[in-house]
């Protein structure tokens, strides 16, 4: 499964899905154009002529205009987006939730998907084909207390990925979202919460809700994206898939 003459964009490249994302897409042959507000955390793959580092705030509709603009005339072209970036929540009763944070994640979390979505499509019709994956979360089918707003978000991902993939299907345009169970990056941290001791947080209370009693890692993620995105998922679109060892059974 080789991805030779294909160019992908993740967005939230410098996160921990998103870095494995981009690493697994490379090792495959694609191109890939990364996208972050911290590209810094790229400086190691910067030797790759396959890839791109691009940094800017994905929420500036004019930036990510911009962006995709550049993407598509430094590779010729783009086949596929991955959207990794995403925000957390900390365990928080809803009468504490402010509606600034709750914009945030709002934002983060969806509008984000939306306006890459959006950007991504003429490109993707112009090939006569293309792929979309949106990162999601196991918390729309498992929700844990205090995380409504999160949940909120990545349910909208989800509604908003089935929709797309029904609007899209005739110009041969795949659209899939997937759904990660507890992974271990730091945004498992951010869940945790505050004060919180995280490496017991991740044992007793992430690690045992898995059934297949392991952390989902972030290149557990990676092959999954591989997959999504590739010929072999030809007739795979508006699916949910889950990547979280039986969380959500």
């Amino acid at each position: 499964m080789t991805f030779e003459n294909k160019t992908f964009v993740v967005a939230g490249a410098a996160g921990g899905m998103g870095k494995a994302i981009v690493t697994k897409l490379l090792d495959a042959q694609a191109n890939v154009a990364g996208c972050d507000l911290h590209v810094d955390n790229l400086a190691d793959l910067k030797e790759n002529n396959r890839f791109k580092a691009i940094k800017g705030d994905l929420l500036d509709e004019k930036k990510v205009r911009d962006v995709f603009a550049e993407i598509a005339a430094h590779f010729g072209g783009i086949d596929g987006i991955v959207n990794a970036a995403g925000i957390a929540q900390s365990a928080t009763p809803i009468e504490e939730v402010n509606l600034e944070k709750w914009k945030s994640i709002m934002d983060i979390n969806m509008t984000m998907t939306f306006l890459t979505c959006r950007e991504a499509t003429p490109y993707l019709k112009r090939n006569g084909k293309g792929t979309i994956v949106n990162i999601g979360s196991v918390s729309t089918t498992r929700p844990r207390p205090g995380l409504q707003s999160y949940v909120a978000s990545k349910g909208a991902v989800e509604s908003f990925s089935k929709a797309l993939a029904l609007e899209l299907a005739s110009d041969k345009i795949r659209v899939n979202v997937l759904h990660p169970g507890p992974c271990d990056t730091s945004m498992l941290e951010q869940f945790a919460g505050e004060g919180a001791d995280v490496d017991e947080v991740k044992e007793q209370v992430f690690k045992q809700s898995v059934p297949m009693g392991e952390l989902i890692t972030p290149m557990d993620i990676a092959k999954s994206a591989k997959f999504l995105l590739s010929d072999d998922a030809d007739m795979v679109t508006g699916s949910v898939f889950h990547v979280d060892g039986g969380r959500s059974v």
